[in-house]
């Protein structure tokens, strides 16, 4: 009456992950290089609202890890049954 128990393999780690954990690491890095170049230097930013100024780094990753997660294709699962795809 029950169909056999389903074993999964291993999966690899998928497209995605690998794309966005790569994408904050150098988003991470640039932002960390631009702040090193600049060094105190408050003009950067300063066009910007005061209430925006402490969002705009921290989102820079943010968004370039999104959009290389958004961007990556999914990594096929042929180990899965056809229903689970």
């Amino acid at each position: 009456m029950h169909a056999e128990p389903v074993t999964y393999g291993n999966p690899p780690v998928e497209r995605k992950v690998t794309a966005a954990t790569a994408g904050s690491y150098l988003s991470l890095v640039a932002v960390l290089t631009v702040l090193q170049t600049v060094n105190a230097d408050l003009d950067l930013i300063a066009w910007l609202p005061d209430w925006l100024e402490s969002l705009a780094i921290p989102l820079l990753p943010g968004l370039i890890t999104w959009v290389s997660g958004y961007k990556a294709k999914h990594t096929a699962r042929p180990d899965l049954p056809m229903e689970q795809r």
